[in-house]
């Protein structure tokens, strides 16, 4: 398919962020010259080989960053609905120290991951994300993470590729339960590789790094870290979470004492953070990103991104699209939900009323938009819609079912509280149709097809890499990979209990 020079969107109704974050709904037209916004104004006349989209009656919207994914899960949907967070690391997730034992992606294939990748991008499309931070652990092989950025690369999406260059390879099997060897050497030369090869697929697909394995010596941690940056790495995430299951570190002040901790860094959950961390991110120009679908079921905490000394620096986040929607909208309604739950349950319990929500539609919309962009540090080139900017845009249908009236009402009310999925007809990713009229269009890479392929040819594809690997997933022992983990985190198994 050949690359479109410019779209004309006409007739709609565009939100304009203003430079104190308000968002002011405007009837009127965009026109999209390559994958740059070239004007907003009405009544735009459209170059003659522009194509022209009538947005009457539709909303269009900065597309939605989330800053915090494992793209590659796709095939492990389904198996962590009633899980907490303990058994969905031995049944297909990291752990959390960061040395990537991971007991499941060491059964998927070069091809499995990147079908897994393809489909977790895809479906992050479809749901109007244009942006996405990808916590890139599934580093088995150099031929697996090259697969998974490969298929980054096709999907069409915006990314930071994450990569975790330190892997400890995943269990070798786990019936009986054992570990791999150390493969740090083939990892890090990696990482220099794709540093000096980014950024990749049109400038849409830049590298950072993700890292959890602070238990290392000091002196490998910051080699890592001042290497990366000497090689043009711009991002940097980790996850940060402290309970009485994984311990009471705290990498924020782990990073600083090494002096690390700078506004490069996105850590993920922060669920526990103390008020002298909050303070010191926010004085360090450090983002996190909340997850709050995640968060909400595993037992890490709630979500924090509307405390009030962590709101500023936040966003918002999937995390796993396996146990969990993967879609922006529903964290915004979560996060907001959540948060305004938290807040009125302090006046319930002392027999008071509050006069008002602790929380907005509207801050909730930020944190997937403009504060979204801000923590990946691109403010200036997305999250909201502006002449000058990268043409990321999702239109929504505002007669539907579910928005019809509310849009007329408050647009961004509507996008958060009552849109779906579904609602979303058009997603623009720098400056390419890449969802029309409600269908992801055809992707394409040479190495899976040499024609485009549409969704349910990927599909297809996916349900047998499925089938094959829950036919190996069968054989593994759950029970001993279980004791395995409390073991290697020396929790106290009198403290996991079945009520209080």
């Amino acid at each position: 398919m050949a690359p479109i020079s410019s779209i004309l969107l006409s007739n709609g109704t565009v939100l304009l962020h203003d430079e104190q974050d308000h968002v002011n709904p405007v009837k009127t037209d965009i026109l999209i010259v390559d994958n740059k916004i070239a004007n907003i104004a009405p009544s735009i006349s459209p170059p003659t080989d522009a194509i022209n989209i009538d947005c009457t009656g539709k909303i269009l919207s900065p597309g939605f960053i989330d800053t915090h994914h494992h793209l590659w899960q796709t095939q492990l949907k389904g198996r962590h609905a009633d899980d907490l967070f303990l058994d969905y690391m031995v049944k297909g997730e990291n752990f959390e120290d960061g040395s990537n034992w991971n007991f499941v992606y060491a059964l998927f294939g070069v091809e499995d991951v990147f079908l897994g990748q393809l489909g977790g991008c895809m479906e992050a499309i479809d749901a109007g994300t244009t942006m996405v931070v990808d916590h890139a652990h599934m580093n088995y092989s150099a031929k697996h993470s090259s697969s998974a950025l490969s298929a980054t690369v096709a999907s069409g999406i915006r990314s930071y590729f994450c990569y975790n260059p330190v892997p400890q390879p995943p269990a070798a099997s786990l019936a009986p339960f054992s570990f791999g060897s150390n493969a740090a050497e083939w990892s890090t030369k990696q990482l220099a590789d794709l540093a000096a090869s980014q950024p990749f697929g049109n400038g849409r697909v830049r590298l950072g790094l993700a890292f959890d394995a602070f238990y290392l010596p000091k002196e490998f941690v910051v080699s890592l870290y001042e290497r990366a940056r000497g090689l043009g790495v711009k991002l940097f995430t980790s996850h940060n979470l402290t309970n009485v299951g994984f311990g009471a570190h705290s990498w924020v002040n782990l990073l600083d004492s090494y002096g690390l901790l700078q506004g490069d860094f996105l850590l993920s959950h922060m669920n526990q953070a103390t008020p002298e961390e909050a303070a010191k991110l926010v004085a360090k120009g450090v983002h996190i990103s909340s997850t709050p679908e995640t968060e909400l079921q595993v037992a890490i905490g709630s979500p924090v991104c509307f405390r009030p000394d962590l709101h500023k620096i936040s966003s918002l986040g999937i995390d796993c699209h396996t146990n969990n929607s993967g879609d922006i909208l529903s964290q915004m309604r979560l996060a907001l939900q959540s948060a305004r739950s938290t807040y009125n349950q302090q006046f319930i319990e002392q027999g008071k009323v509050p006069r008002a929500v602790n929380a907005t539609a509207l801050q909730a919309f930020n944190l997937g938009t403009i504060m979204g962009a801000r923590a990946v540090g691109m403010e200036a080139e997305i999250g909201s819609i502006a002449v000058g900017k990268l043409a990321d845009i999702v239109i929504f249908d505002a007669r539907s079912p579910s928005m019809i009236c509310g849009a007329e009402h408050d647009p961004v009310a509507a996008i958060v509280l009552h849109a779906s999925v579904r609602d979303i007809e058009t997603v623009i990713v720098d400056g390419q149709i890449r969802k029309r009229e409600g269908k992801l269009v055809p992707v394409v890479d040479k190495n899976m097809a040499e024609e485009p392929m549409e969704w349910s040819q990927i599909a297809a594809k996916l349900l047998h890499s499925r089938e094959k690997l829950q036919e190996i997933l069968k054989t593994e022992d759950m029970d001993s990979a279980r004791k395995a983990v409390i073991g290697l985190f020396h929790i106290d198994e009198q403290n996991i209990v079945d009520n209080l």
